[in-house]
């Protein structure tokens, strides 16, 4: 250690007060974290790239500073999915300053590494109050049954109106309007559920009608149209 000749001539003014870091909640835990093992927890993160054409949801599973889970999803950029299949290799293993500190190939995943990283050290996980965390696997929970990211798209004009493309509960096949034209229900696929039926041997077009529901005053309605051609 090289001190200035300033600092060597001063004199030695002791400490008072070291109560060490502020404790955090981990886990169902208070714990004063200095070092990166001191790190556990479970939490999600939303990064951008810079031209903000495309984001990144990132959620990593934390034990003692080390990622055992991730769970990438990105919307809005073809590249980035790309990206995405490279960065949920690189991510598990890593401590999370080694994961910080990696170029994750994307803006938003990278941003999203930051975001994630500033949460968790500083105890603000979505499990901070589970007695000891969550499982590894507990990152599919959000994709539902199907295993497929929840998806909203909408697509609206002032001439046209709108129109529902995608919902959580599925890919949008059929809008329902009523005596005014306006939207009073819709039918939709759940893509997930109907590939596992046709990965189980069910017939293409009977795990479409199975997988096949509606929410609303669907029945009820005057005119139905597809919302991707008319």
């Amino acid at each position: 250690m090289v001190y200035s000749q300033e600092v060597q001539h001063m004199c030695v003014v002791k400490k008072g007060p070291n109560h060490g870091p502020a404790p955090i909640p981990e886990e169902g835990k208070w714990v004063k974290a200095k070092e990166i093992k001191d790190i556990s927890g479970l939490t999600h993160g939303i990064g951008w790239c810079a031209p903000q054409q495309g984001a990144c949801k990132l959620t990593l599973n934390i034990k003692d500073g080390i990622i055992e889970e991730a769970l990438v999803e990105t919307i809005g950029c073809s590249g980035m999915t790309h990206s995405a299949a490279m960065a949920a290799e690189i991510l598990p293993g890593k401590t999370i300053l080694e994961a910080l500190n990696t170029d994750l190939v994307c803006d938003a995943i990278n941003t999203a590494m930051r975001e994630l990283f500033l949460q968790i050290v500083y105890g603000r996980s979505q499990s901070a109050f589970s007695e000891g965390g969550l499982v590894i696997g507990a990152g599919l929970e959000d994709l539902g049954k199907g295993l497929r990211s929840q998806v909203g798209t909408m697509f609206s004009t002032k001439e046209k109106g709108v129109r529902y493309l995608e919902l959580a509960e599925g890919y949008v096949t059929r809008l329902a309007l009523d005596e005014d034209d306006e939207v009073c229900g819709y039918e939709f696929v759940r893509l997930g559920v109907m590939m596992d039926l046709i990965k189980k041997g069910t017939d293409a077009n009977e795990a479409l009608k199975k997988a096949t529901a509606n929410y609303g005053r669907f029945a009820n309605a005057a005119k139905y149209i597809d919302p991707r051609h008319q």
